[in-house]
């Protein structure tokens, strides 16, 4: 009893660390997924990769003359594959945008790093915590320093049987940003309405509050949104 719990120690110790180290930068950003889950889902991995890897110590009978041959990777391939269920479950989609997807592949990795301690391999995990923690974090440093291009769904409505005040809207639009894409055309409300989507890159806030004031004064508009992408 005592050497499995020497022997466990570390990769669960190990695991715990480099989950809270990836979920520290997750729950500071906000995330659904955070650091509870990021530790949750790196000692899980690890748990499962040190229980394939003491197939001997499970309590089953073999078969008498029966050779059993274990293969750890299995159980690394089944972890890896059943965490993108849960990945799935942290990617959503608004207009044209797509959230989550850092996130998700936080997720991913930090289950691959559990497996890592859980095989033993601690520098081969410890390296990759570092990395990922230096992607997560260094680099959002520089993107920082980027000049900041914002990418908006912008979506509005307007009453079918109304004159239509789509060319006012692509004027506001165009305003902003001369390469505007046009996107979704749609009938709302029992075909009352008209909604129609645009998605726009726009340098500040200043020029978002531009175009809410010129939509606002566009005749005819009865609804907007303005949907700026998470990066």
């Amino acid at each position: 009893m005592s050497d499995l719990l020497n022997g466990a120690l570390w990769p669960i110790l190990g695991a715990v660390v480099a989950g809270g180290t990836i979920g520290l930068e997750r729950e500071w950003r906000g995330r659904a997924a955070g650091f509870r889950t990021h530790i949750l889902v790196s000692l899980a991995s690890a748990l499962l990769m040190l229980a394939a890897m003491r197939q001997a110590d499970w309590a089953f009978r073999a078969l008498p003359d029966e050779n059993i041959v274990t293969d750890p990777t299995r159980m690394a391939h089944g972890v890896l594959t059943g965490i993108g269920f849960l990945c799935a479950g942290v990617i959503f989609r608004t207009g044209f945008s797509v959230h989550g997807l850092t996130t998700a592949a936080s997720l991913w990795i930090t289950s691959a790093i559990g497996l890592l301690f859980g095989a033993g391999l601690y520098g081969l995990g410890a390296l990759g915590t570092g990395v990922t923690a230096l992607i997560l974090g260094g680099l959002r440093l520089i993107d920082l320093r980027l000049p900041d291009r914002k990418v908006v769904d912008v979506v509005v409505a307007w009453d079918r049987a109304a004159p239509s005040p789509e060319d006012q809207v692509q004027a506001a639009i165009r305003a902003i940003d001369p390469q505007a894409h046009s996107g979704r055309l749609e009938l709302i409300h029992d075909g009352r309405r008209i909604r129609r989507s645009w998605r726009l890159k726009a340098s500040t806030d200043d020029e978002l509050e531009r175009l809410a004031g010129l939509l606002c004064a566009a005749p005819g508009v009865a609804a907007y949104r303005l949907n700026p992408r998470d990066g």
